[in-house]
């Protein structure tokens, strides 16, 4: 292995024994650049993270003008911090008025488990549903509602009284009764494949959860903030939540996740007992004014109806193609089915050698991820395409 590596080896942790182990010294727009100067086309926007691109310069202004005021300054919800609350005047102004608290905290996986947490508070139930195939992150609570067995299995015991329906299957809905508090689920399940339900699915899961007085969890911290051509992915099916959990692209490229729900289901943490969920870092002045700062760029600038159109004409072209099995795709959100996981490898491989960054799903070894920042260039999408076909092309 190559000797700027060794210190990645030897003292940070590893999560697999393969790592890419490429060196990013900076990065622009959708581009990464190795110390070389070679550069590389973030087609997975580090896993959902930089929907904005790269180093925008609204989103650094916001970082540096905060970092010269204060950074951490107390545990949250103690002190009022003006940027706390223009994040969540600006995020509570883009969904329905039903959610409009916000609870911010340090990461999807952590908004998960406040999620949980919230909605056993407010039905005074145990029971939660979630489905087979979904991915909420890895902490013990959102690894309990997640479906990869193969992932599960070394951590158990994990929280009792899961259960898990079935992706947009109607039947799997009699699983949700009077005993269960909350149901989550993906609006689009990523980790599974990008999997999109039917809306009439989504329509009855709705139904059902209000019928047995039950909280609806959508989980969007990959699907939401414009990555399936809609500003929120739920805005499809004509459905709103109970408890919104966000999470990856609200940072603008900054760690962040939260929750959005009812004042009045919200208040339920304060009380019986006090400080029923809290967090040191979370609602961070620095991360909350880059978060508002990547709320105003994607609301101003961004052009969802592109992403929608753009999207559509890549998956077409990539349909096409004779290696390729099946695309599944909502705006900026791909999963392009192979024939076997080798010629995944090929096609992750084929790019970093040749210029663009691609990756796997860990439930769906079969596919291979494209998510590609939502300011790509009409130019630069075009360039991909050529790109991932000639990687399919090298396929024997």
């Amino acid at each position: 292995m190559p000797e700027n590596h060794s210190f990645f080896d030897q003292h940070l942790a590893q999560t697999t024994p393969f790592p890419f182990g490429l060196e990013i010294e900076r990065a622009e727009g959708v581009w990464l650049y190795d110390p070389s100067g070679k550069r590389y086309m973030d087609l997975i926007s580090g896993v959902g993270v930089s929907a904005l691109g790269h180093g925008h310069p609204k989103v650094i202004k916001a970082i540096k003008d905060q970092a010269e005021k204060h950074l951490h300054v107390m545990v949250y919800g103690e002190f009022m911090q003006a940027p706390q609350r223009e994040l969540a005047h600006k995020l509570t102004s883009l969904i329905p008025s039903s959610l409009d608290t916000c609870y911010f905290v340090n990461s999807g996986a952590e908004a998960i488990e406040a999620a949980l947490k919230l909605a056993k508070r407010v039905t005074g139930r145990s029971k939660l549903v979630s489905c087979r195939g979904a991915y909420h992150g890895s902490t013990h609570g959102a690894m309990s509602v997640s479906g990869n067995e193969v992932k599960k299995q070394a951590f158990r015991p994990l929280l009792p009284d899961v259960y898990f329906m079935t992706f947009n299957d109607f039947s799997s809905l009699d699983l949700i009764d009077k005993n269960t508090a909350g149901v989550i689920i993906e609006t689009v399940q990523g980790d599974a494949g990008v999997r999109i339900p039917s809306k009439e699915w989504i329509q009855a899961l709705r139904k059902r959860c209000t019928d047995h007085g039950v909280l609806l969890i959508l989980d969007e911290i990959q699907a939401g903030l414009g990555r399936t051509g809609k500003l929120f992915a739920f805005e499809h099916f004509d459905v709103v939540p109970d408890i919104l959990v966000l999470g990856k692209a609200l940072g603008a490229g900054m760690p962040i996740g939260a929750i959005v729900a009812s004042k009045h289901h919200m208040a339920q943490f304060s009380t019986d007992p006090m400080l029923g969920h809290i967090t040191t870092f979370g609602g961070h002045p620095l991360i909350c004014a880059a978060a508002k700062a990547g709320l105003d760029v994607l609301t101003e600038e961004v052009d969802l109806n592109l992403v929608s159109q753009r999207g559509k004409k890549l998956a077409d072209s990539l349909r096409k193609h004779p290696k390729v099995k099946e695309v599944r795709q909502i705006g900026y959100y791909f999963a392009i089915d192979m024939e076997t996981r080798a010629d995944v490898e090929h096609v992750v491989n084929y790019g970093m050698e040749h210029g663009y960054i691609g990756f796997w799903f860990l439930s769906c070894p079969n596919s291979f991820r494209i998510a590609p920042p939502l300011v790509i260039s009409d130019e630069e999408l075009s360039w991909a395409e050529d790109q991932l076909i000639n990687a399919l092309n090298g396929l024997r």
